[in-house]
């Protein structure tokens, strides 16, 4: 999930629980829900649209076609308007569908913070059942086949592989994802796998603090070694670390996220240890590390014999300056950019943190060594971005004698939803993502800027419908859902034709599924789960009553399916973009 920095007040995402070219996007949602025949569900999206009509009407090369027929046209080509080998997905994580409760795993520390902290999830659940993958791996993977997609992102638990963090290997989690890899290959399904999707084994958290203590460098590399070995032959797409910032920003600065850690007593916080002003520069600078050592290790003794690539997954919202006419509110911008995105791609592009890091936050952020920023620099064959929404940044004036609360005052900058009254876009009714397409263009394109351009993957990229009860055939209609991937579509195709290196597109999420300290209470798949049952069952002899959760395809999943359905021909070009 994305999340925005801003004062010391909890971040807006961690209240709420938090994430002129081609014309195939207004009226891709249009047209497909124009043929499946809801018209009241196609108004919606164009009227939604138009504002963007300016940006999307502009690409017809068609002599005599006008320009709604154009849309309408483009909607056909669907995945055909991307490059010939460009990968489209869905994404999901361990904690978050498998179900802790199966298969000797040991515990995390999410699933801890579940158990000692339900008030702090939406709903009091936990991720003992979530949508049950562990024994529903295989309808999950013909799913995927269904919608014609290529590449299944998943995160392996590392304390399902050590339930320790060390030590003994469960042999019955290597053989569940053995199986998993197996089903996708299978299918024809890529597999892009994250080694590190916040579930720390709750041993080494107790151990050592887990990630506030370097010494889990070591600890991480080992268990990425395990899973190169076992899994390398098959997997050719390496993610390290998932969203080092949400990490760090809501398990250490708001303490709403595991480990629930936050400076005691801090107004608007509820933790009973922590530090919101050093502790998540100090996880982060970790994670860093974790992440450099890990990459090393599959370059240097993997990559030549299993030829897979290694990368690493980081969040950004888009900012946009308040008051585009004021100067500091354009620095704000930069800032707010630089301790969201620059805190991590710099020190993997120069070696280390932005300058405005060092200068505003001072002793408090850790520095590297010669030898860590040199393992640092490169460490990456391709990046993954997760984008969800934009915020406005709004200048806070910087005066010595400052009085910090949280790290993230260390900005100097309001990070706003609004100006005005007024909304940077609009929301489905409970949701923190504001929808706002132009921001991943605009992200994209400042990559492109100021990292020399690396090969990008959107690794998540989604909204959420808060759940009202509603029954099964209200439920499954979101073309909320289709709009907004529609609209992000055509944006990347924007960005695409700019000369972005982008190679794939994931959507967040393949299934409904646990989304951390909301619980059940958002839904951000394709997939419609049933949750009706809440807990583990035995039958009468003692044995494990397999608990329901029927998978059932949304309207956007049916419209994914089409848009994915024509297929690039060989030897169709498609813009200046890099092969």
């Amino acid at each position: 999930m994305a999340l925005s920095l801003g004062s010391s007040a909890p971040p807006m995402e961690a209240i709420a629980g938090g994430h002129g070219g081609n014309a195939a996007a207004a009226a891709a949602a249009f047209v497909s829900l124009r043929a499946a025949g809801s018209p009241a569900a196609s108004s919606s999206v164009v009227r939604r649209a138009s504002k963007w009509k300016r940006d999307l009407v502009v690409c017809s090369s068609q002599e005599g076609v006008a320009p709604v027929e154009d849309l309408e046209i483009s909607t056909r080509l669907g995945s055909i308007s991307f490059p010939s080998r460009f990968l489209f997905g869905a994404a999901t994580s361990a904690f978050q569908v498998e179900g802790t409760a199966f298969g000797g795993r040991g515990d995390c520390i999410w699933k801890t913070f579940c158990r000692e902290h339900p008030e702090k999830i939406a709903d009091g659940s936990n991720g003992d059942i979530a949508a049950d993958s562990y024994h529903r791996y295989k309808e999950d993977v013909e799913i995927l086949a269904d919608l014609g997609l290529d590449a299944y992102r998943f995160s392996i638990s590392w304390p399902r592989i050590l339930p320790k963090g060390r030590g003994a290997v469960n042999k019955e989690g290597i053989q569940y994802y053995k199986n998993l890899i197996d089903e996708l290959s299978d299918n024809g399904i890529e597999p892009f796998v994250t080694l590190f999707h916040w579930d720390v084994p709750q041993a080494l958290e107790d151990e050592y603090g887990g990630f506030l203590n370097k010494k889990i460098v070591e600890d991480f590399k080992n268990y990425t070694r395990i899973c190169f070995e076992e899994f390398g032959h098959k997997v050719k797409n390496w993610i390290t670390i998932n969203e080092p910032l949400t990490f760090s920003d809501l398990g250490y600065c708001a303490g709403v996220h595991a480990p629930g850690r936050c400076t005691p007593g801090l107004a608007g916080y509820n933790c009973t240890a922590g530090d919101s002003l050093r502790e998540p520069y100090i996880v982060a600078h970790n994670l860093l590390l974790a992440h450099a050592e890990a990459a090393r290790l599959y370059k240097n003794e993997y990559q030549g014999k299993q030829n897979g690539k290694v990368g690493i997954t980081l969040v950004s919202s888009w900012f946009e300056p308040y008051d585009r006419n004021s100067p500091h509110d354009l620095e704000a911008q930069q800032r707010a950019i630089q301790f969201n995105l620059g805190w991590f791609l710099d020190p993997l592009e120069f070696g280390d943190y932005p300058f405005s890091m060092r200068a505003l936050a001072g002793d408090r952020i850790p520095a590297f060594t010669e030898e860590e920023s040199k393992k640092l620099k490169g460490s990456y064959d391709f990046i993954g971005i997760n984008y969800y929404t934009a915020r406005y940044a709004k200048h806070v004036p910087i005066f010595k004698g400052i009085n910090p609360q949280t790290y993230n005052d260390d900005v100097h900058a309001d990070i706003l939803i609004e100006k005005d009254g007024v909304p940077i876009e609009h929301a489905e009714p409970g949701s923190w993502i504001n929808v706002y397409p132009r921001g991943l263009r605009e992200l994209l394109t400042y990559i492109k800027s100021r990292y020399n351009n690396p090969a990008i993957y959107i690794t998540e990229n989604g909204v959420l419908e808060v759940d009202d009860g509603s029954a099964l055939t209200k439920a499954t209609v979101d073309t909320h859902r289709t709009e907004y991937l529609t609209l992000h579509l055509h944006e990347l195709t924007e960005a695409i034709r700019r000369e972005a290196n982008v190679k794939g597109y994931f959507t967040w999420s393949l299934l409904d599924n646990f989304e951390w300290n909301n619980g059940y209470t958002n839904r951000l798949g394709l997939i419609y789960i049933d949750y009706k049952d809440k807990t583990l069952k035995k039958g009468a002899d003692g044995e494990e009553l397999l608990p329901d959760r029927t998978r059932t395809k949304k309207d956007s999943a049916q419209w994914l399916k089409r848009f994915l359905s024509i297929k690039r021909k060989p030897g169709m070009t498609f813009g200046p973009a890099k092969s």
